[in-house]
């Protein structure tokens, strides 16, 4: 895309047609360049002559062809803008197809439900109209979720073509995801695979899923573990989904009898005190947990454009790294051969 020098509207944009939007209509190809416009505002620009095809003016049933030069004029600002909201980030990766973030505890990836506001995509928006010439040209493209109290690695796409192909990526489970977990209890096999179907809640009214029988729709899912250290009552494994079911760690953990720490659904408990630990009076009664003590560490894939073969690293949260420390102070003789993840 080649995009004028203009710092306000109209702002003009030079095209070129790629091989997958062959045959689609005018609108439809403008809004995978521009996510932020609806196709009622594309089609706008289209029915007041700002849109030309090999540059002869488009019409609004226009279809587009691979190759073609498609120019346009963006008169007007988005519709569909997601509110820009700056925060810091923990940018683990950036290139012009690609952002890589560490996302904290205790943030949604997208607007949603309660969460109207405060999302890592309201903050990746306000990070992106930074690097654009007008606000809105770059919309982020979520391409996978992290539950909201769940920490660690995300990618998000910056343009159509990455997103899609990411995208497909993800659907067909060619992306390699790890992460963390400390657990209640002591898990006496070094390695293991869980296979339970997970399915929804029997009783309904819930988004808890369950790997009990009765559990509603239940569909195969699998999960790999690795044992990091032991401690007395606690274990830190790694996990590895190889299927894509919601809370689909959690509800496995729990299933085989080894909740994940301070989960508000499959825990005894949705806090983790210091107490809790043993770990002696210089603690005190510190909360170290209020949320799943579960993080997202790497991610491995196939770069959408360059095809190189990527792995990205994110650092526990700190709620995370105070109870390991604590945990390894207070119990050393448990942490033999211990594989620190941070």
């Amino acid at each position: 895309m080649r995009t004028g020098s203009s710092e306000t509207y109209p702002f003009t944009a030079e095209l070129t047609v790629e091989s997958y939007l062959h045959g689609v209509r005018i609108d439809s190809f403008l809004v995978r360049h521009f996510r932020n416009y609806t196709p009622y505002r594309m089609q706008r620009l289209v029915r007041a002559g700002q849109v030309r095809i090999e540059g002869v003016l488009a019409k609004a049933d226009d279809r587009v062809y691979r190759g073609q030069s498609v120019a346009v004029s963006l008169i007007e600002p988005p519709d569909h803008l997601l509110p820009p909201e700056p925060r810091d980030l923990e940018i683990i990766f950036e290139d012009s197809w690609l952002i890589v973030v560490n996302k904290p505890p205790d943030i949604v990836v997208h607007p949603c439900g309660n969460y109207v506001t405060g999302s890592l995509a309201n903050a990746l928006q306000a990070h992106f109209d930074c690097q654009t010439q007008l606000k809105g040209l770059v919309r982020p493209g979520v391409v996978h979720r992290l539950d909201r109290l769940t920490s660690g690695v995300m990618v998000c796409t910056k343009d159509h073509l990455a997103h899609r192909k990411l995208s497909i990526h993800f659907e067909e489970r060619r992306v390699l995801k790890h992460y963390i977990a400390l657990v209640h209890g002591v898990i006496p096999e070094d390695r293991g695979e869980i296979n339970l179907p997970i399915g929804e809640w029997p009783a309904g009214g819930t988004i808890r899923m369950s790997t009990a029988p009765d559990a509603v729709d239940a569909r195969p899912s699998r999960t790999l573990f690795e044992v990091l250290e032991r401690f007395h009552d606690y274990t830190l494994v790694r996990a590895e989904p190889h299927t894509g079911r919601l809370h689909q760690i959690r509800v496995h953990l729990a299933g085989i009898g080894f909740p994940v720490v301070a989960d508000e659904f499959y825990s005894p408990a949705s806090m983790l005190r210091a107490s809790d630990l043993s770990a002696g009076s210089d603690a005190g009664d510190e909360i170290l947990l209020s949320r799943q003590a579960l993080h997202a560490n790497s991610l491995r894939f196939v770069h959408p454009i360059t095809r190189e073969l990527v792995t990205f690293e994110a650092p526990l949260a700190a709620d995370m790294q105070r109870t390991l420390d604590l945990l390894r102070a207070a119990h050393p003789a448990l942490s033999t051969e211990p594989q620190p993840v941070a």
